[in-house]
């Protein structure tokens, strides 16, 4: 029953499910698990994996395809279940665009609160620079986004973060690592708030440090926020941000929504690359152009230095507030158009999320469902299943209205609106 000696460890058991059963050999992947038999080999892909547990001296998984058993691994039956179940981590951590290794690995009993879903158990949980990662083997694992944590709570042994939409996640039963996880995320909430405030003042050098600091907690990671609230607080840094649309490909689309609807009720977010080489790690081009236009560069007279980049986006609300325009300011790019329900901040709040979540790769909020399921999509697929925010988007999008000339689009804008669809 032991593995061979090959660069591949195989292990030995006996599979029962739908596609494949008997005596087989079993290879973990890095996306997927390989049961091999005597006639039949079966690829059970980690996207496809909803639950890993071990019961009984096998192991059981629950797959879309159905349930998988691995009986008779005998000694190696601990081994092989935790090797596959930091493989389908390691996947998972992918898929939730985790990036840059945890500066903090710890285990414990959790729980979360969020949209009336409750979740608990027992599981790893990792510290990155932007979130917090809870990894039981199920569709329960959770990246906490601390750019939305609102409050912070330590009683005792428990920890309690609090998100802006009232959603809380709480661990416990740390041990030793209750007070290094603490100082961790305490130490990555303040680098975020201080990044936050730093990425403000250089749109606009001319904000009082307390707008700067208002406008940096209402635009975290990349936040879009209504330019009304924007002026309520400093009209110099609305100012500065149209001029940075102005010199997109963008510019002619926004003056179009300022005239179609509210202009103080379209929502403007940006986000700052520190390299070109950032570029396409952040919102990758989706066969809608080139990536790298999305970028606002300018550089210094004196010194010939390149000054920081932007990502630019908005999204603009049809005048019933039905529906939104979402722009990427990417030249040759689409107008993705989502249905709000009548609720456009509520619409525009869970796009922050979700675009957050999956570190701004926006071709996911609106590839159907079969193209999810492509090989080349797993991540995509695995995001969409542990991230509400994401589901609720994809589930409203309407179509992509194409920029061909500006007179074109604004009309199949306007009748994509009038038509109610």
């Amino acid at each position: 029953m032991s593995p061979s000696g090959d660069a591949a460890v195989k292990y030995s058991a006996r599979a029962t499910s739908a596609l494949i059963s008997g005596d087989v050999s079993l290879t973990i992947g890095d996306a997927a698990l390989t049961v091999t038999g005597l006639f039949d080999v079966v690829e059970v892909p980690y996207a496809d994996v909803n639950a890993l547990a071990m019961r009984d001296y096998a192991v059981h998984l629950e797959t879309d395809a159905g349930p998988y058993d691995f009986a008779g691994l005998g000694s190696w039956c601990q081994p092989f279940f935790d090797a596959l179940c930091a493989a389908y981590n390691k996947a998972v951590l992918r898929s939730l665009f985790v990036v840059g290794g945890p500066s903090l690995v710890a285990r414990g009993d959790w729980r979360f609160t969020e949209a009336g879903q409750v979740g608990a158990g027992v599981a790893p949980v990792q510290v990155f620079e932007n979130c917090v990662v809870t990894l039981p083997n199920d569709l329960l694992a959770r990246r906490v986004p601390l750019a939305f944590v609102t409050g912070m709570n330590v009683a005792g042994f428990e920890v309690t973060l609090g998100l802006d939409d009232g959603a809380t996640y709480q661990w416990a039963k740390l041990g030793f690592d209750t007070a290094p996880f603490v100082q961790a995320v305490q130490a990555k909430l303040r680098a975020l708030r201080d990044t936050a405030l730093a990425q403000v003042t250089a749109i606009d050098a001319s904000l009082t440090p307390a707008q700067a600091s208002q406008l940096a907690k209402m635009m975290p990671a990349g936040t879009a926020v209504p330019v009304g609230k924007l002026a309520g607080v400093a009209p110099s840094f609305v100012a500065a941000l149209e001029a940075r649309i102005a010199q997109t490909c963008a510019a002619d689309t926004y003056q179009v929504f300022k005239a179609m609807g509210d202009p103080l009720s379209i929502s403007v977010g940006f986000r700052k690359v520190d390299r070109r080489s950032d570029v396409t790690g952040g919102p990758p081009d989706d066969g809608d152009g080139d990536a790298s236009s999305l970028v606002v560069t300018s550089t210094d007279a004196a010194s010939g230095d390149q000054a920081p980049q932007y990502l630019m986006w908005m999204i603009a609300p049809s005048p019933d507030g039905k529906f939104v325009a979402v722009e990427f300011a990417q030249s040759s790019a689409a107008t993705f158009v989502y249905r709000t329900g009548g609720d456009a901040a509520g619409f525009a709040y869970q796009l922050n999320r979700a675009l957050e979540a999956i570190d701004f790769h926006r071709e996911v909020i609106r590839l159907s469902d079969e193209e999810l399921r492509q090989p080349e999509n797993v991540n995509y697929k695995m995001a969409a299943k542990r991230t509400a925010a994401l589901r609720f988007v994809r589930a409203n999008f309407v179509e992509r209205v194409i920029h061909t000339s500006m007179d074109a689009w604004k009309a199949n804008l306007q009748t994509m609106w009038a038509r109610g669809l």
